[in-house]
């Protein structure tokens, strides 16, 4: 195994995000035109294919943190590659909906298991204090692996088997490079760390707040990752080499979202959590209203990358500041929630477009992400970490939840530092030694 220094690591693990995440599960969408034309599908079917690699993301997510132990951080990244080279191979050479759903289904299986692989190789080569940066750079890789599918639909929109191919390619070059720079080491816990208390009244009910705010963002952001493209190509008339602009906006956007949903954090999380809400389901209304417009198209591609990848990012803050000494379940809790809430809408939107049309459907989807984010102000906010689980510090806590706290208490990398404790109620002392800058 080759060494990497912090932000290799960080540009190393973007990469294999991309693939997982940008290649393996969010570009479909970009090709339901061709995909649907070409082996005669409704809308209702792809709806139903569409949630198969969020059910399987979850499915993998929860035996992950187990298998990353058992398996070790390069086992596990080796084999999630492995499914989705295996999945997009299945999706190049589908010629019927069994098979294409079998596809996506393993892709699944590959974003669920890679990301719980990368955190537990951060864990045993990256230094503590960088923790947060190099979390928000993987993070990023969703949005580049976007960006990346973008010229293959612009040129290729009608050559969908080959583009497919090509991604299992880089997928398997990824699996190769897993190898080589990736450790064979399980979850790393420092000695001196407290094991967690038991979780206490209060922080499940912000738990509970949490998972449905997250539920409710993936279910109305299901309608633009599976079938905005093909809106674009059925009621706006734009041609399908076209709808890639929509794509490349969303990553070029989502690029962004870690820097807001940082900033959010130190400010107001549920006021953030209302707007950025609001503004998805704004996306879905503008681009029911105008997909024959390729600027306003693009513009509710802006705009819904923005608020996707910054939601993603504050819930990812907030599942992490809710379980401190949870390493294998405060990062992947809120994720879980997103794919479910996912998993429900792709069949739902499927069964009204072709009930009602795209335009009526993508309405009803807005209309419930405006109503949930009129709910915001039951987001939880501001947390405090390890002092939450004596009385009389929740108590404290609760008199004091309104105050705004220091700014270095708040943002994702005092949410890992605040993860692991010592006996004394201090934060353990980083495992890794390194110069920040490398």
């Amino acid at each position: 195994m080759r060494t990497l220094s912090n932000m290799g690591f960080a540009l190393f693990g973007a990469g294999l995000i991309a693939i997982s995440y940008g290649l393996a599960r969010f570009a479909f969408g970009l090709f339901v035109p061709s995909i649907s034309a070409e082996l005669d599908l409704t809308a209702h079917r792809i709806g139903i294919i569409g949630a198969l690699p969020f059910i399987s993301f979850v499915l993998a997510t929860l035996v992950a943190p187990l298998a990353a132990d058992r398996l070790g951080a390069r086992n596990l990244a080796v084999i999630s590659g492995c499914f989705g080279a295996g999945g997009l191979t299945l999706i190049s050479q589908a010629a019927s909906a069994m098979s294409l759903g079998i596809g996506v289904f393993t892709c699944g299986i590959c974003t669920g298991l890679m990301m719980p692989a990368l955190t537990t190789a951060m864990q045993a080569l990256v230094s503590r204090t960088m923790h947060g940066r190099v979390s928000s750079i993987m993070n990023a890789g969703t949005s580049i692996g976007i960006i990346v599918a973008v010229p293959t639909v612009v040129f290729l929109f009608d050559a969908w088997r080959f583009t497919y191919a090509m991604f299992a390619v880089l997928a398997g070059v990824g699996v190769v490079a897993a190898w080589f720079f990736i450790p064979s080491v399980s979850r790393i816990v420092p000695a001196n760390a407290v094991p967690p208390p038991p979780l206490n009244r209060q922080q499940w009910s912000r738990l509970i707040r949490l998972t449905l705010f997250a539920f409710i963002m993936g279910f109305v952001s299901a309608p633009y990752w599976l079938f905005a493209p093909d809106l674009a190509v059925t009621l706006g008339a734009l041609s399908p080499g076209h709808t890639g602009w929509l794509w490349f906006a969303v990553g070029i956007a989502g690029l962004g979202g870690a820097m807001i949903s940082d900033l959010a954090d130190r400010n107001n999380p549920p006021i953030t959590q209302a707007l950025m809400l609001m503004m998805l389901a704004s996306s879905l209304a503008l681009l029911a209203a105008s997909p024959g417009q390729l600027g306003l198209a693009m513009f509710s591609a802006l705009v819904f990358g923005l608020a996707y990848m910054s939601l993603t990012g504050l819930y990812l803050m907030t599942g992490i500041r809710l379980l401190p000494g949870r390493l294998s379940m405060g990062p992947v809790l809120p994720f879980m929630a997103v794919a479910l809430g996912q998993a429900a809408g792709s069949p739902v939107i499927g069964a009204l477009v072709d009930r009602l049309g795209y335009a009526d459907a993508f309405a009803i989807f807005a209309m419930v992400g405006i109503l949930a984010s009129m709910l915001s102000p039951i987001y939880p906010g501001h947390i405090d970490y390890w002092a939450d689980w004596t009385e009389e510090a929740t108590e404290t806590a609760e008199a004091e939840e309104e105050e705004q706290p220091a700014v270095e208490d708040t943002g994702l990398q005092a949410a890992y530092d605040q993860q692991l404790v010592d006996e004394n109620g201090d934060p353990v002392e980083p495992a890794v030694e390194e110069d920040e800058t490398t």
